[in-house]
């Protein structure tokens, strides 16, 4: 029976609780947005699907002050070798077991169940966020002054509904706010079925390793994951004339899992096979309807970034709406969302399709070339984040669209801890901007972060030729000084807050 009552009204509905949901209803959260989530779900998907995510990921969950949170839940990745199918290796792609610029390590490997528990558990801390569990949407509309979803409430079969200035789709790849949207898919061309194995091992078996191992075997391309505790997972390749379902069944599984583990090793949590896609939404904004995560894009897993990618959109996109909604700022700003995620993400799909061809070895020599070469040793894969598409960025300074490094404070704490969620200006010192900078400067709610908070400030700023940087709340820089008049351009800019600059 619908509900007669007056709708309530929120600024966001997310639509979709896994972890890209959750993480942009932390950020808007801290944003101080009103924001009901809603998903079909009574609970947390208790079976792994991501296993992965990097140190940008990381510096995120910081953001919302959840990383502590999370880090007993993770395991350092030492990285992935690429094996041919005699067991030589074709490409080592090791990771570093530092900590990156971003101030967390470049992989961790984690448990998805645990992670979505922590970020779901993180709504709690912010009144003005919602979350409802068993409501399934059915139904959108929108005009100039809002949106309108419907949902069902599924433990009681009521209907109800919601006003939202605006609604973010992170229901996955089959979305329904991607169909309301209208969207059409631009595809790359890598459809593969793979068996899915997920086992917990009963015994010991240090030798099969931490690293992730690509088995380049034409006659059977493999992957095998270390995951976090007693955690493995092999991922198969399911042959053109194979049957899905009959792949998954048990004495299948274990017969091809029998290079490497027998039934008296391990117990089987979940078999079962995927299709792996290549795809991006050609439109991911339809005025007040926005799409972030898998409704998105969709990759083949072969690089980690499948997640990646959806924390990226939340953190691209949170910041953007809470100057919308909040701080005044046109709409059009959230234009800039796509225009700079797209370029990114299909960088990152690309490079994991040609990989999918070193590992199905139809391509080998197309997925050898996007490593370095090295002289009687395997070539070294090296994988440099894209920039950002145009947007918000002035892309004629240099370092426009880069991510910032995250600096070491006096006391060894954090410096995005000390700047927050906001926009941060980098300079040598404080002192050497004039009163008038500093008052703008604080009037946009903008912080100054300088040598005397952080010594590696202006070290990094001197190894770059600029006099000062300003940096997005995602912590990518927006724009750069070489001297004083660039300064001042890149004051009045963004002061008045209100104002948004054009794209570059």
């Amino acid at each position: 029976m619908q509900d007669k009552s007056a709708p309530e009204d929120f600024d966001v509905v997310i639509v979709g609780r896994g972890p890209v949901g959750a993480t942009l209803a932390n950020l808007l959260g801290l944003c101080g947005v009103r924001t009901l989530v809603l998903e079909r779900e009574a609970r947390t998907y208790h079976l792994p699907r991501a296993v992965h995510f990097d140190d940008e990921c990381m510096r995120v969950f910081q953001a919302f002050g959840l990383a502590d949170a999370i880090l007993p839940h993770l395991i350092l990745s030492p990285g992935m070798l690429f094996l041919d199918a005699d067991g030589r290796m074709l490409l080592d792609w090791s990771r570093p077991q530092t900590l990156t610029p971003m101030g967390w390590n470049l992989s961790y490997r984690f448990h998805q169940p645990d992670l979505e528990d922590v970020l779901i558990g993180g709504l709690a801390r912010w009144p003005h966020v919602t979350l409802r569990n068993r409501c399934d949407v059915f139904a959108l509309d929108q005009d100039e002054t809002g949106a309108r979803v419907r949902y069902e409430d599924l433990s009681n079969g009521k209907l109800s509904e919601v006003r939202a200035a605006y609604v973010v789709g992170c229901d996955g790849a089959r979305s329904l706010v991607r169909r309301f949207i209208g969207s059409g898919m631009d595809d790359f061309g890598f459809h593969e079925r793979w068996l899915v194995i997920d086992v917990l091992l009963k015994r010991e078996r240090d030798d099969l390793g931490d690293y992730s191992i690509q088995h380049c075997d034409p006659r059977r391309p493999a992957t095998y994951v270390r995951g976090t505790g007693t955690r493995r997972r092999w991922e198969i390749t399911v042959l053109p004339d194979e049957d899905s379902q009959e792949v998954a069944q048990p004495a299948k599984v274990w017969e091809l899992l029998s290079r490497w583990i027998t039934p008296d090793d391990a117990d089987i949590e979940r078999a079962a096979v995927y299709t792996f896609h290549s795809v991006i939404a050609q439109q991911w904004r339809s005025n007040r309807l926005l799409l972030a995560g898998d409704s998105a894009h969709q990759t083949p897993p072969f690089l980690g970034q499948g997640m990646c990618a959806g924390i990226r959109d939340a953190a691209n996109l949170a910041w953007k709406l809470g100057a919308v909604l909040r701080g005044g700022a046109d709409a059009s700003l959230l234009d800039t969302y796509q225009s700079e995620r797209i370029p990114h993400v299909r960088e990152f799909i690309e490079l994991a399709v040609r990989l999918g061809g070193v590992i199905n070895t139809k391509a080998i020599e197309a997925g050898l070339a996007a490593g370095e070469a090295r002289e009687n040793a395997p070539v070294k894969l090296e994988v440099k984040k894209p920039l950002l598409g145009p947007g918000v960025a002035f892309g004629e300074l240099p370092l426009a669209g880069h991510l910032a490094p995250q600096f070491t404070l006096s006391d060894g704490s954090r410096s995005d801890d000390l700047s927050g969620y906001n926009h941060v200006l980098l300079a040598e010192t404080a002192a050497a901007l004039s009163p008038h900078f500093r008052d703008a400067l604080s009037q946009a709610g903008i912080k100054i972060l300088s040598s005397d908070d952080a010594e590696g400030v202006g070290h990094w700023l001197r190894a770059h030729g600029i006099i000062a940087a300003l940096i997005r709340p995602d912590r990518y820089v927006r724009g750069t000084a070489r001297n004083d008049s660039e300064l001042d351009r890149l004051v009045a800019a963004i002061t008045p807050p209100t104002h948004v600059p054009s794209a570059a």
